[in-house]
């Protein structure tokens, strides 16, 4: 299986191929509305806005594995993300990225691209980057800030 046969459910409960994506350049991120690390949905919008007209798409998982950080309904993390971020890019619906429950497009996504720590995800605004045939390229930690990953999406995008 690769990243195209994987689905998931968008916020508005609607259910999305990963095929759709096909062709474009996809960053994958775990988010959360209560996390040191949430502020990054304004870098990642930013990207998208930037680069979504060259291929970019920005796929949003809330998750709510790590302290709590994200515990609202779908309705109201979508709220949030809009209101406080002015998040354009897709948001689904809340998932696990850990465990046996684990969302099966994580489980893969993280077999894909381990981190130091194996293929547990350790924390909010994990990223994944696809490129355009689908295949996973890179696995960027919580920290690193969204405009620190241009260098690699220009890279994806220019192919």
């Amino acid at each position: 299986m690769g990243f195209y046969d994987f689905e998931a459910t968008k916020m508005n409960g609607q259910t999305v191929s990963m095929r759709d994506y096909e062709g474009k350049v996809v960053l994958v991120v775990n988010t959360a509305s209560k996390c040191g690390f949430t502020p990054q949905f304004e870098g990642l919008e930013t990207l998208y806005k930037t680069y979504k007209d060259q291929g970019l798409e920005i796929l949003g998982f809330p998750c709510n594995q790590f302290a709590g950080q994200d515990a609202g309904s779908n309705s109201e993390i979508s709220e949030f993300c809009q209101v406080n971020y002015g998040v354009t890019f897709t948001m689904f619906e809340k998932i696990k990225v850990n465990g046996k429950e684990a969302h099966p497009l994580y489980k893969y996504l993280k077999n894909e691209a381990k981190s130091s720590l194996g293929s547990t995800i350790k924390w909010n605004f994990t990223k994944f980057l696809i490129g355009r045939d689908g295949t996973v390229v890179k696995r960027f930690a919580s920290a690193t800030e969204p405009k620190d990953m241009v260098s690699e999406l220009e890279l994806e995008l220019n192919k």
